[in-house]
């Protein structure tokens, strides 16, 4: 493995590597690539959208600008003035091979873009007075089916006030040089793109590549400051993995080029590891790109049972991972999502989907999405009660029965049946009284059961009901099997209500015969130790737990997770 040093950008960029875009979340469509190509927040070259309400948001070719030399301040009888581009190549001179787009940040048209794609290499357009961005991807001769080199010009400041004539020369671009520190990865696909701020107004332009022959170069004045952000995403392959390298910028000026040669110390490893869901074999396939702003990302196919490796940049900001797999060959696709997250360079980060111990999760974190309410006399509840042994929350969880009960001061107030597991809604009487909420799923080997009990009154807000929930973490195989005959530890977790207020007192139980007997398991050091039965069989687990305000949790995993032989493959 080679180590690259870490080079600077080129120094009129310099000044905007203090901080990272953190603003467009916005989830765009994806270009059609390669192999494994992706997803959802690829955006395509030359798509223009605009929105109201004083932004926006434009998918465009590439495009730009080069100097400006004064003209006639003769507004027209029509209140605009002529804008001329002349579009030159690399080898300075007339080109037809680009793209150009103008998109109006100020004036009557704020907002919308007008694309010249492919005219004369000089063109005129009439144009009212204001600030626009001007962006042009300007193309060498193709040296193969969609993948030519392009010099992407960017001006986010143009100020039309007068006749004017740019001159858009692609030999003032330069290199965007992003290379990974590993001999095995392959070029697939890089991004680049900007985002201009201007009195509320936000244009977005960007280029899409599948050559590693990509300029680019900022044209005219700087904008204002913090005004203009820009990244730019490349994107590699390599045998069971991918390399995402990732910079953002936030300045007063777009890129003129860009080298990175990252160190493999500079950068953080996510394993991602796929499960054998019930339904049998399959697929699974991760998609992971930046939270922040959109990036044509390369899906990364994983088999059941199998593990993908993901290189990338933690300086490029939060991270998003999506899995999904298809649970039944004509069922839904089941799709977990773990959004918003930083990471370290150098650290390794492992996520498991798909295998046991399937059971309620309930994310305690500050800010998290509650998933049990009562607002009035309604009580609404979106209980996971199936997620993963690591906790994701499937979309489309497999269960071949679901039921929710509710009772009140020990009365049945109703009853659901057949919905996703642990969701329901209940109308009940204003005055506080004493419940006991109940949700169960059956799956196709063994069932979770969990029973809740608090008091509950009428509210004037959303309020959220005290639910707790204990996840068991054995150590298990990719198939979800543990070995027969062995003695493990199993770590034991509490989430939600009993988290946050403490816990009064847990009691976890195992049963080795389906629930017929239960041995008591003392919890130590936040464990429990299990010896599992022979091969084929199950383990089957029981928490008993009492939350700081007497609030109560009865849960039962039957067929928690089974057995194989001890000389299983793992």
């Amino acid at each position: 493995m080679n180590v690259y040093s870490k080079h600077s950008p080129s120094s009129d960029q310099s000044d905007q590597s203090d901080q990272s875009d953190q603003s467009d979340r916005s989830v765009q469509s994806v270009p059609s690539a390669p192999a494994r190509t992706a997803t959802r927040r690829s955006v395509l070259r030359g798509l223009g959208v605009a929105t109201a309400a004083g932004t926006a948001a434009v998918c465009l070719p590439a495009a730009t600008a080069h100097a400006a030399p004064a003209g006639r301040r003769t507004r027209g009888a029509s209140g605009t003035y002529t804008l001329t581009l002349v579009h030159l190549g690399r080898d300075g001179a007339p080109t037809t091979d680009y793209r150009t787009l103008l998109t109006a940040l100020s004036g009557p048209d704020a907002g919308s873009a007008r694309e010249l794609k492919e005219s004369p290499s000089t063109v005129t357009v009439q144009v009212p007075a204001g600030r626009y961005l001007l962006d042009s991807s300007i193309a060498t001769r193709p040296v193969g089916e969609g993948n030519w080199g392009n010099d992407w010009l960017v001006q986010p400041r143009l100020d039309v006030d007068h006749d004017m004539t740019l001159v858009l020369d692609a030999r003032v671009a330069r290199p965007v040089d992003i290379r990974p520190p590993v001999a095995d990865a392959r070029f697939e696909q890089a991004g680049a793109f900007a985002k201009v701020t201007y009195e509320g107004v936000t244009g977005f332009v960007n280029l899409m590549t599948r050559s590693l022959d990509l300029r680019t170069a900022h044209l005219g004045p700087a904008a204002e400051r913090g005004a203009v952000q820009t990244w730019v995403d490349s994107y590699w392959s390599r045998p069971g993995g991918v390399c995402t390298l990732g910079y953002a910028f936030r300045g007063e000026r777009a890129l003129t080029g860009l080298v990175r040669h990252p160190a493999p110390g500079d950068l953080a490893t996510l394993e991602v590891r796929a499960g054998v869901p019930a339904s049998g074999g399959g697929t699974g396939l991760v998609d992971f790109s930046p939270s922040v702003g959109s990036s044509p990302a390369l899906a990364l196919a994983v088999p059941s049972g199998g593990t993908g490796t993901f290189l990338f940049t933690p300086e490029r900001g939060a991270w998003d991972l999506v899995y999904g797999a298809q649970t039944e060959p004509e069922g839904l696709a089941n799709h977990y999502f773990v959004l918003g997250r930083s990471f370290t360079p150098g650290s390794t980060t492992v996520h498991t989907f798909d295998t046991p111990v399937f059971g309620p999760a309930l994310d305690s974190s500050p800010g998290a999405r509650p998933v049990a309410q009562r607002t009035g006399d309604t009580l609404d509840l979106t209980v996971p009660l199936l997620a993963d042994g690591d906790g994701h929350v499937p979309s489309s969880p497999l269960f071949t029965a679901s039921t929710v009960t509710l009772h009140r001061d020990g009365t049945l107030v109703a009853t659901r049946r057949g919905e996703k597991p642990g969701h329901a809604s209940f109308t009940v009487p204003a005055g506080r009284a004493a419940y006991r909420l109940t949700a169960s799923a059956t799956r196709s080997r063994g069932s979770v059961t969990a029973a809740w009990t608090f008091t509950s009154a009428a509210t004037v807000t959303a309020t959220d009901l005290p639910l707790s929930a204990v996840r068991f973490g054995p150590d298990l195989a990719l198939d979800g099997t543990a070995p027969a005959h062995t003695t493990s530890r199993v770590a034991v977790t509490v989430e939600g209500a009993a988290r946050r207020s403490g816990v009064r007192s847990l009691t976890v139980s195992v049963s080795t015969d389906r629930g017929d007997t239960w041995t008591r398991a003392a919890v130590t050091g936040g464990r429990i130790t299990v010896t599992t039965p022979g091969p084929g069989k199950a383990v089957s687990l029981r928490a008993e737990l009492t939350d700081a305000h007497g609030n109560t949790l009865t849960q039962t995993h039957i067929d928690a997770y089974v057995t194989r032989s001890a000389t299983g493959a793992r």
